[in-house]
Protein backbone atom coordinates (compact mmCIF):
# COMPACT_ATOMS: atom_id res chain seq x y z
CA UNK A 1 0.00 0.00 0.00
CA UNK A 2 1.30 3.55 -0.58
CA UNK A 3 3.03 4.78 2.03
CA UNK A 4 2.84 1.86 4.38
CA UNK A 5 6.86 1.78 4.70
CA UNK A 6 6.59 5.45 5.67
CA UNK A 7 4.02 5.25 8.17
CA UNK A 8 5.80 2.14 9.81
CA UNK A 9 9.32 3.53 10.21
CA UNK A 10 7.67 6.82 11.58
CA UNK A 11 5.80 4.74 14.29
CA UNK A 12 8.65 2.62 14.95
CA UNK A 13 10.72 6.03 15.31
CA UNK A 14 8.07 7.59 17.36
CA UNK A 15 7.89 4.55 20.07
CA UNK A 16 11.84 4.41 19.73
CA UNK A 17 11.92 8.22 21.04
CA UNK A 18 9.08 7.81 23.24
CA UNK A 19 6.91 10.27 21.57
CA UNK A 20 3.26 10.76 22.76
CA UNK A 21 0.86 9.40 20.44
CA UNK A 22 -2.62 10.02 19.76
CA UNK A 23 -5.22 8.42 18.08
CA UNK A 24 -7.93 10.28 16.54
CA UNK A 25 -11.27 8.43 14.85
CA UNK A 26 -14.74 8.93 14.10
CA UNK A 27 -17.33 7.79 16.40
CA UNK A 28 -19.03 4.78 14.18
CA UNK A 29 -18.55 1.38 14.00
CA UNK A 30 -15.77 1.73 11.25
CA UNK A 31 -13.75 4.05 13.95
CA UNK A 32 -13.88 2.87 16.60
CA UNK A 33 -12.79 -0.64 15.71
CA UNK A 34 -9.86 1.13 13.83
CA UNK A 35 -8.74 2.69 17.03
CA UNK A 36 -8.80 -0.52 18.87
CA UNK A 37 -6.81 -2.08 16.12
CA UNK A 38 -4.92 0.82 16.42
CA UNK A 39 -4.60 1.33 20.17
CA UNK A 40 -3.54 -2.52 20.44
CA UNK A 41 -1.25 -3.13 18.17
CA UNK A 42 1.10 0.46 19.41
CA UNK A 43 0.63 -1.20 23.15
CA UNK A 44 1.93 -4.84 21.58
CA UNK A 45 4.83 -2.94 20.43
CA UNK A 46 5.80 -1.14 23.99
CA UNK A 47 3.56 1.90 23.10
CA UNK A 48 0.72 1.43 26.06
CA UNK A 49 2.28 4.19 28.52
CA UNK A 50 2.71 6.47 25.30
CA UNK A 51 -0.86 6.12 23.62
CA UNK A 52 -3.85 7.68 24.18
CA UNK A 53 -7.23 7.90 21.60
CA UNK A 54 -9.50 10.92 21.20
CA UNK A 55 -13.22 10.15 19.42
CA UNK A 56 -14.60 13.53 18.40
CA UNK A 57 -18.22 14.34 20.02
CA UNK A 58 -21.04 14.32 17.10
CA UNK A 59 -22.72 17.38 18.68
CA UNK A 60 -20.19 19.46 20.10
CA UNK A 61 -16.93 19.26 17.75
CA UNK A 62 -18.68 17.37 14.95
CA UNK A 63 -17.08 15.18 12.07
CA UNK A 64 -14.08 14.82 11.03
CA UNK A 65 -10.32 15.59 12.59
CA UNK A 66 -11.33 18.97 13.80
CA UNK A 67 -9.33 22.46 14.18
CA UNK A 68 -9.80 22.17 18.01
CA UNK A 69 -8.19 18.28 18.00
CA UNK A 70 -5.57 19.03 15.93
CA UNK A 71 -4.69 22.42 18.21
CA UNK A 72 -5.55 20.49 21.49
CA UNK A 73 -2.46 17.42 19.98
CA UNK A 74 -0.42 20.61 19.87
CA UNK A 75 -0.73 22.22 23.15
CA UNK A 76 -0.60 18.42 24.54
CA UNK A 77 2.89 18.21 23.16
CA UNK A 78 1.45 14.66 21.20
CA UNK A 79 4.59 14.09 18.42
CA UNK A 80 2.25 11.47 16.49
CA UNK A 81 -1.05 11.74 15.21
CA UNK A 82 -3.20 8.57 13.69
CA UNK A 83 -6.31 9.14 12.36
CA UNK A 84 -8.93 6.69 11.11
CA UNK A 85 -11.77 7.09 9.20
CA UNK A 86 -11.16 10.46 9.01
CA UNK A 87 -8.55 12.69 7.75
CA UNK A 88 -8.30 12.49 4.22
CA UNK A 89 -10.72 15.31 3.61
CA UNK A 90 -9.34 17.84 6.87
CA UNK A 91 -6.58 19.70 5.24
CA UNK A 92 -6.78 22.86 7.28
CA UNK A 93 -6.55 20.90 10.88
CA UNK A 94 -3.55 18.47 8.98
CA UNK A 95 -1.79 21.70 8.38
CA UNK A 96 -2.13 23.28 11.75
CA UNK A 97 -0.92 20.10 13.74
CA UNK A 98 2.23 20.44 11.01
CA UNK A 99 2.95 23.28 11.55
CA UNK A 100 2.84 23.18 15.83
CA UNK A 101 4.94 20.31 15.46
CA UNK A 102 2.68 17.14 15.06
CA UNK A 103 2.99 15.06 12.57
CA UNK A 104 -0.23 13.24 11.55
CA UNK A 105 -0.34 9.75 9.34
CA UNK A 106 -3.63 9.37 7.80
CA UNK A 107 -5.52 5.62 7.59
CA UNK A 108 -9.03 6.78 5.84
CA UNK A 109 -10.87 5.68 2.38
CA UNK A 110 -13.34 8.57 2.53
CA UNK A 111 -11.79 10.42 -0.74
CA UNK A 112 -13.83 11.73 -2.85
CA UNK A 113 -13.30 11.71 -6.79
CA UNK A 114 -10.43 13.40 -8.04
CA UNK A 115 -9.78 14.97 -4.75
CA UNK A 116 -5.89 15.32 -3.17
CA UNK A 117 -5.00 14.39 -0.41
CA UNK A 118 -3.65 16.76 2.62
CA UNK A 119 -0.39 18.07 1.26
CA UNK A 120 1.04 18.48 4.83
CA UNK A 121 0.23 15.09 6.53
CA UNK A 122 3.52 13.19 7.36
CA UNK A 123 2.00 9.64 5.57
CA UNK A 124 -1.34 8.94 4.05
CA UNK A 125 -2.79 5.56 3.59
CA UNK A 126 -5.65 5.78 1.59
CA UNK A 127 -5.67 2.94 -0.91
CA UNK A 128 -8.66 5.20 -3.20
CA UNK A 129 -5.71 8.19 -3.30
CA UNK A 130 -4.44 8.41 -7.42
CA UNK A 131 -0.92 7.26 -6.54
CA UNK A 132 -2.05 3.75 -4.74
CA UNK A 133 -1.89 0.95 -6.74
CA UNK A 134 -3.22 -0.97 -3.77
CA UNK A 135 -5.71 -4.35 -5.19
CA UNK A 136 -8.24 -3.06 -2.77
CA UNK A 137 -9.16 0.39 -2.92
CA UNK A 138 -12.87 -0.56 -1.72
CA UNK A 139 -11.27 -1.06 2.16
CA UNK A 140 -12.93 -0.07 5.09
CA UNK A 141 -10.71 2.53 7.31
CA UNK A 142 -10.44 -0.48 9.85
CA UNK A 143 -9.50 -2.63 7.12
CA UNK A 144 -6.64 -0.26 6.44
CA UNK A 145 -5.77 -0.08 9.93
CA UNK A 146 -5.43 -3.95 9.89
CA UNK A 147 -3.42 -3.30 7.46
CA UNK A 148 -1.09 -1.11 9.22
CA UNK A 149 -1.14 -3.74 12.07
CA UNK A 150 0.21 -6.00 10.25
CA UNK A 151 2.77 -4.54 8.69
CA UNK A 152 3.83 -3.21 12.05
CA UNK A 153 3.40 -6.97 13.47
CA UNK A 154 5.51 -8.36 10.82
CA UNK A 155 8.40 -9.84 12.91
CA UNK A 156 6.17 -9.89 16.36
CA UNK A 157 6.33 -14.38 17.52
CA UNK A 158 2.67 -14.06 17.70
CA UNK A 159 1.72 -12.03 14.86
CA UNK A 160 -0.92 -14.57 13.80
CA UNK A 161 -2.97 -15.39 16.29
CA UNK A 162 -2.99 -11.74 17.38
CA UNK A 163 -4.03 -10.59 13.71
CA UNK A 164 -6.32 -13.50 13.86
CA UNK A 165 -8.39 -11.66 17.05
CA UNK A 166 -8.20 -8.56 15.79
CA UNK A 167 -10.09 -9.90 12.42
CA UNK A 168 -13.13 -9.77 15.00
CA UNK A 169 -13.40 -6.20 14.82
CA UNK A 170 -12.15 -5.60 11.63
CA UNK A 171 -14.98 -8.09 10.40
CA UNK A 172 -17.63 -6.19 12.06
CA UNK A 173 -16.17 -2.55 11.06
CA UNK A 174 -16.53 -3.79 7.20
CA UNK A 175 -19.76 -5.16 7.77
CA UNK A 176 -21.39 -1.91 9.55
CA UNK A 177 -19.34 0.42 7.23
CA UNK A 178 -21.36 -1.00 4.06
CA UNK A 179 -18.12 -1.30 2.28
CA UNK A 180 -17.65 -3.33 -0.99
CA UNK A 181 -18.06 -7.17 -0.07
CA UNK A 182 -17.18 -7.93 -3.67
CA UNK A 183 -13.37 -7.79 -3.34
CA UNK A 184 -12.09 -10.87 -2.52
CA UNK A 185 -10.15 -9.13 0.78
CA UNK A 186 -13.18 -7.21 1.86
CA UNK A 187 -15.02 -10.72 1.88
CA UNK A 188 -11.83 -12.32 3.44
CA UNK A 189 -11.53 -9.91 6.42
CA UNK A 190 -15.20 -10.98 6.99
CA UNK A 191 -15.18 -14.55 6.18
CA UNK A 192 -12.01 -14.95 9.00
CA UNK A 193 -13.80 -12.78 11.31
CA UNK A 194 -16.75 -14.28 11.23
CA UNK A 195 -14.45 -17.74 12.51
CA UNK A 196 -12.99 -15.94 14.92
CA UNK A 197 -16.29 -14.25 16.23
CA UNK A 198 -18.20 -17.64 15.92
CA UNK A 199 -14.57 -19.68 17.80
CA UNK A 200 -14.19 -17.88 20.68
CA UNK A 201 -12.97 -17.35 23.38
CA UNK A 202 -13.19 -14.11 23.55
CA UNK A 203 -12.44 -11.02 26.14
CA UNK A 204 -15.47 -9.97 28.44
CA UNK A 205 -16.44 -6.59 26.63
CA UNK A 206 -16.92 -8.29 23.16
CA UNK A 207 -18.60 -11.76 24.81
CA UNK A 208 -20.67 -9.32 26.56
CA UNK A 209 -21.84 -7.42 24.25
CA UNK A 210 -21.93 -10.82 22.16
CA UNK A 211 -24.56 -11.98 24.94
CA UNK A 212 -26.75 -8.98 24.55
CA UNK A 213 -26.91 -9.03 21.02
CA UNK A 214 -28.33 -12.37 21.58
CA UNK A 215 -25.50 -14.01 19.79
CA UNK A 216 -23.66 -15.51 23.14
CA UNK A 217 -23.56 -19.25 20.95
CA UNK A 218 -23.36 -20.63 17.60
CA UNK A 219 -21.86 -19.49 14.63
CA UNK A 220 -22.58 -16.14 13.30
CA UNK A 221 -23.73 -14.70 10.08
CA UNK A 222 -22.57 -11.12 8.18
CA UNK A 223 -26.37 -9.98 9.12
CA UNK A 224 -25.36 -10.35 12.44
CA UNK A 225 -22.39 -8.32 12.75
CA UNK A 226 -24.66 -5.49 10.51
CA UNK A 227 -27.58 -5.66 12.28
CA UNK A 228 -27.02 -7.05 15.81
CA UNK A 229 -23.73 -5.73 16.81
CA UNK A 230 -22.98 -2.83 14.48
CA UNK A 231 -25.94 -0.72 15.69
CA UNK A 232 -25.28 -0.96 19.52
CA UNK A 233 -22.03 -0.09 18.82
CA UNK A 234 -23.11 2.77 16.78
CA UNK A 235 -26.21 3.73 19.32
CA UNK A 236 -22.86 5.37 21.19
CA UNK A 237 -21.88 7.28 18.77
CA UNK A 238 -25.32 8.46 17.92
CA UNK A 239 -27.10 9.46 21.13
CA UNK A 240 -23.96 9.80 23.63
CA UNK A 241 -20.21 8.90 23.87
CA UNK A 242 -18.79 6.68 21.43
CA UNK A 243 -15.51 6.21 23.96
CA UNK A 244 -17.95 3.77 26.00
CA UNK A 245 -17.34 1.30 22.58
CA UNK A 246 -13.82 1.93 23.29
CA UNK A 247 -13.50 1.71 27.22
CA UNK A 248 -16.51 -1.85 26.89
CA UNK A 249 -14.00 -3.27 24.54
CA UNK A 250 -10.87 -2.58 27.12
CA UNK A 251 -12.76 -3.65 30.13
CA UNK A 252 -11.68 -6.95 31.68
CA UNK A 253 -13.80 -7.76 34.54
CA UNK A 254 -16.74 -9.55 33.04
CA UNK A 255 -19.07 -7.85 35.61
CA UNK A 256 -18.40 -4.40 34.54
CA UNK A 257 -18.35 -5.28 30.73
CA UNK A 258 -22.09 -6.49 31.31
CA UNK A 259 -23.10 -3.10 32.77
CA UNK A 260 -21.19 -1.44 29.52
CA UNK A 261 -22.56 -3.62 27.41
CA UNK A 262 -26.55 -3.33 28.78
CA UNK A 263 -25.66 0.31 28.71
CA UNK A 264 -25.20 0.60 24.72
CA UNK A 265 -28.08 -1.96 24.10
CA UNK A 266 -30.23 0.54 26.42
CA UNK A 267 -28.91 3.15 24.25
CA UNK A 268 -29.63 0.89 21.11
CA UNK A 269 -33.11 0.63 22.25
CA UNK A 270 -33.52 4.71 22.80
CA UNK A 271 -32.37 5.11 19.44
CA UNK A 272 -34.78 2.55 17.86
CA UNK A 273 -37.62 4.49 19.80
CA UNK A 274 -36.10 7.94 18.45
CA UNK A 275 -35.97 6.47 14.80
CA UNK A 276 -39.10 5.14 14.65
CA UNK A 277 -41.51 8.13 15.77
CA UNK A 278 -39.19 10.67 13.44
CA UNK A 279 -39.74 7.61 10.30
CA UNK A 280 -43.04 8.37 10.67
CA UNK A 281 -43.29 12.10 11.01
CA UNK A 282 -41.53 11.96 7.65
CA UNK A 283 -43.64 9.31 5.58
CA UNK A 284 -46.63 11.04 6.81
CA UNK A 285 -44.90 14.39 5.42
CA UNK A 286 -44.55 13.31 2.25
CA UNK A 287 -46.69 15.35 -0.50
CA UNK A 288 -48.53 14.24 -3.51
CA UNK A 289 -46.64 13.77 -5.78
CA UNK A 290 -43.53 12.71 -4.17
CA UNK A 291 -41.02 14.96 -5.19
CA UNK A 292 -37.71 13.55 -7.01
CA UNK A 293 -35.22 14.89 -3.92
CA UNK A 294 -37.01 14.69 -0.80
CA UNK A 295 -36.04 16.84 2.07
CA UNK A 296 -37.29 17.08 5.51
CA UNK A 297 -36.58 18.91 8.44
CA UNK A 298 -37.53 20.04 12.02
CA UNK A 299 -36.38 21.27 15.23
CA UNK A 300 -33.95 19.36 17.42
CA UNK A 301 -36.22 19.65 20.58
CA UNK A 302 -39.00 17.99 19.01
CA UNK A 303 -36.91 14.59 18.60
CA UNK A 304 -35.30 15.54 15.00
CA UNK A 305 -32.11 14.27 16.62
CA UNK A 306 -28.88 14.70 14.79
CA UNK A 307 -27.59 11.28 15.48
CA UNK A 308 -30.55 9.45 14.02
CA UNK A 309 -31.35 12.29 11.28
CA UNK A 310 -29.14 9.45 8.14
CA UNK A 311 -30.87 5.64 9.56
CA UNK A 312 -34.16 7.76 8.99
CA UNK A 313 -33.10 8.79 5.59
CA UNK A 314 -32.51 5.52 4.53
CA UNK A 315 -35.75 4.59 5.85
CA UNK A 316 -37.86 6.95 4.15
CA UNK A 317 -35.89 6.54 1.19
CA UNK A 318 -36.60 2.69 0.75
CA UNK A 319 -40.28 3.60 1.53
CA UNK A 320 -40.24 6.35 -1.54
CA UNK A 321 -37.45 4.98 -3.61
CA UNK A 322 -36.59 8.97 -3.84
CA UNK A 323 -33.05 10.19 -2.65
CA UNK A 324 -33.66 11.50 0.83
CA UNK A 325 -32.00 14.46 2.93
CA UNK A 326 -33.61 14.64 6.97
CA UNK A 327 -32.19 17.59 8.41
CA UNK A 328 -31.98 18.75 12.35
CA UNK A 329 -32.86 22.00 13.05
CA UNK A 330 -31.17 23.75 16.10
CA UNK A 331 -31.50 27.66 16.05
CA UNK A 332 -29.94 29.29 12.89
CA UNK A 333 -28.10 26.33 12.17
CA UNK A 334 -29.52 22.95 10.35
CA UNK A 335 -27.60 19.50 10.20
CA UNK A 336 -28.94 16.61 7.80
CA UNK A 337 -28.04 13.66 6.28
CA UNK A 338 -28.63 12.14 2.55
CA UNK A 339 -29.22 8.66 1.56
CA UNK A 340 -29.94 7.74 -2.15
CA UNK A 341 -30.77 5.33 -4.52
CA UNK A 342 -28.45 3.76 -7.31
CA UNK A 343 -27.64 6.25 -10.09
CA UNK A 344 -28.24 9.20 -8.28
CA UNK A 345 -24.69 10.10 -6.93
CA UNK A 346 -25.76 11.97 -3.41
CA UNK A 347 -22.65 14.36 -3.58
CA UNK A 348 -23.42 15.69 -7.10
CA UNK A 349 -26.62 16.33 -6.12
CA UNK A 350 -25.23 18.73 -3.67
CA UNK A 351 -23.03 20.08 -5.99
CA UNK A 352 -26.05 21.42 -7.47
CA UNK A 353 -26.99 23.66 -4.16
CA UNK A 354 -22.74 24.10 -3.33
CA UNK A 355 -23.57 27.94 -3.08
CA UNK A 356 -26.15 27.38 -0.11
CA UNK A 357 -24.37 25.25 1.77
CA UNK A 358 -22.24 26.08 4.70
CA UNK A 359 -19.96 22.64 4.37
CA UNK A 360 -21.01 18.92 3.18
CA UNK A 361 -19.13 15.65 1.26
CA UNK A 362 -19.42 11.88 1.20
CA UNK A 363 -20.36 9.10 -1.25
CA UNK A 364 -22.70 8.07 -3.92
CA UNK A 365 -25.29 6.83 -1.55
CA UNK A 366 -24.88 8.62 1.59
CA UNK A 367 -23.58 12.74 2.08
CA UNK A 368 -23.72 14.86 5.16
CA UNK A 369 -24.35 18.60 5.06
CA UNK A 370 -24.70 21.53 6.89
CA UNK A 371 -26.46 24.83 5.76
CA UNK A 372 -28.46 28.05 7.78
CA UNK A 373 -31.98 26.91 8.63
CA UNK A 374 -33.61 29.68 6.32
CA UNK A 375 -32.01 28.16 3.26
CA UNK A 376 -33.96 24.65 3.79
CA UNK A 377 -36.74 26.25 1.77
CA UNK A 378 -34.29 27.16 -1.09
CA UNK A 379 -32.06 23.47 -0.78
CA UNK A 380 -35.60 21.21 -1.15
CA UNK A 381 -36.61 23.51 -4.54
CA UNK A 382 -33.00 23.33 -5.50
CA UNK A 383 -32.47 19.72 -5.22
CA UNK A 384 -36.06 18.01 -6.51
CA UNK A 385 -35.30 20.70 -9.47
CA UNK A 386 -31.99 19.06 -10.18
CA UNK A 387 -33.19 15.48 -9.91
CA UNK A 388 -35.77 16.65 -12.33
CA UNK A 389 -33.92 18.29 -14.50
CA UNK A 390 -31.28 15.79 -15.17
CA UNK A 391 -31.68 12.61 -13.78
CA UNK A 392 -33.93 9.89 -15.84
CA UNK A 393 -37.09 8.36 -14.87
CA UNK A 394 -36.19 5.07 -14.68
CA UNK A 395 -33.79 5.77 -12.03
CA UNK A 396 -37.07 6.72 -9.16
CA UNK A 397 -38.42 3.35 -10.22
CA UNK A 398 -37.61 0.84 -7.52
CA UNK A 399 -36.01 -2.32 -9.08
CA UNK A 400 -35.91 -6.16 -7.75
CA UNK A 401 -33.40 -8.33 -9.43
CA UNK A 402 -35.12 -11.96 -8.65
CA UNK A 403 -31.90 -15.15 -8.54
CA UNK A 404 -34.11 -17.85 -8.50
CA UNK A 405 -37.48 -19.76 -8.25
CA UNK A 406 -38.23 -21.86 -5.85
CA UNK A 407 -40.69 -24.20 -3.99
CA UNK A 408 -41.55 -23.85 -0.40
CA UNK A 409 -39.97 -27.95 -0.16
CA UNK A 410 -36.75 -26.37 -1.85
CA UNK A 411 -36.48 -23.70 1.61
CA UNK A 412 -34.45 -25.98 3.80
CA UNK A 413 -31.35 -26.01 5.51
CA UNK A 414 -29.11 -28.30 2.73
CA UNK A 415 -29.85 -24.96 0.36
CA UNK A 416 -29.13 -22.34 3.30
CA UNK A 417 -26.07 -24.64 3.62
CA UNK A 418 -25.15 -24.00 -0.34
CA UNK A 419 -26.08 -20.45 -0.66
CA UNK A 420 -23.98 -19.71 2.40
CA UNK A 421 -20.62 -21.02 0.22
CA UNK A 422 -21.26 -18.03 -1.38
CA UNK A 423 -21.33 -15.20 1.08
CA UNK A 424 -20.80 -13.53 3.44
CA UNK A 425 -23.19 -11.36 2.15
CA UNK A 426 -23.21 -7.59 2.17
CA UNK A 427 -22.72 -4.72 -0.18
CA UNK A 428 -21.46 -6.35 -3.99
CA UNK A 429 -22.66 -9.56 -3.02
CA UNK A 430 -26.09 -9.45 -1.78
CA UNK A 431 -27.57 -12.50 -0.49
CA UNK A 432 -29.82 -14.08 -3.12
CA UNK A 433 -33.29 -12.79 -4.15
CA UNK A 434 -35.87 -15.83 -4.37
CA UNK A 435 -39.12 -15.96 -5.76
CA UNK A 436 -42.17 -18.61 -4.26
CA UNK A 437 -44.98 -18.17 -6.76
CA UNK A 438 -48.43 -19.41 -6.04
CA UNK A 439 -48.37 -20.03 -2.57
CA UNK A 440 -50.91 -19.92 0.55
CA UNK A 441 -50.16 -18.33 3.79
CA UNK A 442 -51.21 -19.58 7.42
CA UNK A 443 -51.61 -18.04 10.03
CA UNK A 444 -50.65 -13.86 9.61
CA UNK A 445 -49.98 -11.48 12.16
CA UNK A 446 -48.49 -8.72 14.20
CA UNK A 447 -44.72 -8.88 15.16
CA UNK A 448 -43.68 -6.25 16.85
CA UNK A 449 -44.43 -2.83 15.44
CA UNK A 450 -45.34 -2.70 12.13
CA UNK A 451 -43.92 -5.92 11.21
CA UNK A 452 -45.50 -8.97 9.53
CA UNK A 453 -45.02 -12.75 11.03
CA UNK A 454 -46.73 -15.81 9.17
CA UNK A 455 -45.28 -19.76 7.57
CA UNK A 456 -45.90 -21.19 3.96
CA UNK A 457 -46.17 -24.84 4.44
CA UNK A 458 -44.32 -24.55 7.82
CA UNK A 459 -41.80 -22.37 7.64
CA UNK A 460 -41.50 -19.06 9.27
CA UNK A 461 -41.67 -15.91 7.14
CA UNK A 462 -41.37 -12.27 8.84
CA UNK A 463 -42.13 -9.22 6.60
CA UNK A 464 -40.55 -6.20 7.77
CA UNK A 465 -42.73 -2.98 8.18
CA UNK A 466 -45.35 -5.60 5.92
CA UNK A 467 -47.97 -4.90 8.71
CA UNK A 468 -49.71 -3.61 6.30
CA UNK A 469 -50.24 -6.77 3.79
CA UNK A 470 -51.60 -8.92 6.71
CA UNK A 471 -55.30 -9.18 4.91
CA UNK A 472 -54.13 -9.93 1.44
CA UNK A 473 -51.82 -12.59 2.47
CA UNK A 474 -54.95 -14.17 4.14
CA UNK A 475 -57.14 -14.16 1.10
CA UNK A 476 -55.80 -16.04 -1.24
CA UNK A 477 -52.67 -17.16 -3.14
CA UNK A 478 -49.66 -14.98 -3.40
CA UNK A 479 -46.12 -14.37 -5.21
CA UNK A 480 -43.67 -13.88 -2.41
CA UNK A 481 -40.01 -12.40 -2.88
CA UNK A 482 -37.50 -12.63 -0.37
CA UNK A 483 -33.76 -14.37 1.37
CA UNK A 484 -33.57 -17.66 3.03
CA UNK A 485 -31.75 -17.18 6.39
CA UNK A 486 -31.15 -18.99 9.54
CA UNK A 487 -32.55 -16.73 12.24
CA UNK A 488 -30.64 -17.35 16.11
CA UNK A 489 -31.50 -16.19 18.88
CA UNK A 490 -30.27 -16.79 22.39
CA UNK A 491 -28.78 -19.98 21.31
CA UNK A 492 -31.49 -21.29 18.99
CA UNK A 493 -31.92 -21.62 15.25
CA UNK A 494 -34.73 -21.30 13.10
CA UNK A 495 -35.00 -21.51 8.86
CA UNK A 496 -36.53 -18.53 8.38
CA UNK A 497 -37.80 -16.47 4.55
CA UNK A 498 -37.58 -12.82 5.09
CA UNK A 499 -40.05 -11.04 2.52
CA UNK A 500 -38.96 -8.45 0.43
CA UNK A 501 -41.75 -7.86 -1.69
CA UNK A 502 -45.36 -9.62 -2.57
CA UNK A 503 -48.40 -9.65 -4.88
CA UNK A 504 -51.68 -11.62 -5.22
CA UNK A 505 -50.86 -14.26 -7.80
CA UNK A 506 -51.75 -13.86 -11.13
CA UNK A 507 -54.31 -16.28 -13.10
Amino acid sequence: MFGMNAAVARIRKALEDRQRIRIVTDYDVDGTTSSLILQNTLALLGGRDLVDYHIPDRFDEGYGFSARAASRAVADGVGLVLTADIGVRDHASVTTAAAGGTDVIICDHHLPEGAGVPEDAHTVLCPPQAACSYPNPALAACGVSLKLAQALLVDHPKAARILRSMLKVAAIGTVADVVDLATPENRAIVALGLGELSRGPHAPGLQALLEVAGLGAGPLQASDLGFRLGPRINAAGRLSDASAVVELFSCRDPTEARRRAAQLDLLNRQRQGIQRRLVKTCIAGLSEPTPGFVVAWGPEAEGWHRGVVGIVAAKVRDHCHRPVAVVAVSGDEAKGSVRSVPGIHAVRALDAAGDLLDRYGGHPAAAGFSVATDKLPALAERLAGWVDAGVETEALVPELVLDAACSPSELNRTTLDELERIGPFGKGNPAPLLTLSGVRTARPGPLGTGHLRFEVDGLDCVWWRGADHEAALATGPVDLVGRLELNRWKGRERLRFTVEDGRKAQG
